[in-house]
């Protein structure tokens, strides 16, 4: 997991570890103590999820991170990483693997805030003091970020969806932010509208991204270290030579991309951006 290049294996990896780590010791402790009594449970409910009260969250100010490392169940986990895996392959394979972690964080961040911002303010949910109980778990605002963002990237990049064939990124967004806006009115009302957080950020990014403003990499730079010795070269040939493409370049072929598919770009422009993601 940490020898591998892809920042998926070690997203993966993290959320197994924690869920096996908080299930396994908890069904020993339910086989031994009676089953739906489980201390291990119930701290990690009280203290790990997310809540939508305010007050809970100024004492549980970790939770917005934490509650996305976290999932109620086999199958929960088992969609969410299938969905990372696939399209975060994606994902990195047009835009390198060092945005990825960024953007999962910042997807679970804007669906974290999305779900409390709403709980407390839209007056369906404050009639009936809902935010007092309600808390959201999982990975499916970041997975979500990472979906939709590959979509605004990708639009008409195809996959191959089991009964359904060949289907392009651009009708599974689709299809998935308006399920997840209907399902506001469903029993799962918290998770669906952080759902809707993380697609949010993810279709804001790209579209800052194609217009030259990465965040995350503008992130990553303030905690870059700095050089002990720095070395200036107005050599700009042997710059351009060495097959570093400018940011101009890079820009135009994301836009290009964005509007025609990766299939459109020419060999050049390939290299480019090949040549892009190793630096």
């Amino acid at each position: 997991m940490l020898r591998s290049h892809s920042r998926l294996s070690l997203l993966i990896g993290i959320n197994v570890i924690v869920f096996l780590g908080i299930y396994v010791p908890a069904t020993v402790e339910q086989l031994v103590r009676g089953f739906g009594n489980s201390a291990i449970l119930n701290f990690a409910g009280q203290y790990l999820v997310l809540p939508a009260s305010l007050s809970a969250l100024v004492h549980r100010f970790w939770t917005p991170i934490t509650y996305m490392f976290m999932h109620a169940g086999f199958f929960h986990i088992l969609f969410n990483m299938l969905w990372l895996y696939w399209m975060g392959q994606i994902f990195e394979e047009y835009l390198g693997h060092k945005r990825t972690i960024g953007l999962y964080l910042l997807g679970g961040l804007a669906g974290g805030i999305l779900f409390v911002a709403a709980y407390n303010l839209i007056p369906a949910f404050t009639h009936v003091d809902a935010a007092s109980s309600a808390t959201i778990v999982g990975a499916s605002a970041s997975v979500m970020a990472i979906i939709i963002a590959t979509a605004t990237l990708l639009p008409n990049y195809t996959i191959q969806l089991f009964l359904l064939g060949p289907v392009k990124l651009k009708w599974v967004a689709v299809f998935y932010v308006v399920i997840d806006f209907i399902g506001i009115a469903g029993a799962n009302a918290g998770g669906e509208i952080a759902h809707l957080g993380g697609a949010l950020m993810g279709f804001i990014y790209i579209k800052q991204l194609q217009r030259g403003n990465d965040w995350i990499g503008g992130i990553s730079k303030l905690f870059a270290p700095k050089p002990k010795l720095k070395v200036v070269s107005t050599n700009y040939s042997v710059r351009k030579a060495a097959g570093v493409p400018h940011q101009d370049e890079i820009d135009r072929i994301l836009d290009k991309i964005s509007a025609t598919g990766y299939d459109s770009l020419s060999k050049q422009e390939k290299e480019s951006l090949d040549s892009l993601s190793k630096h």
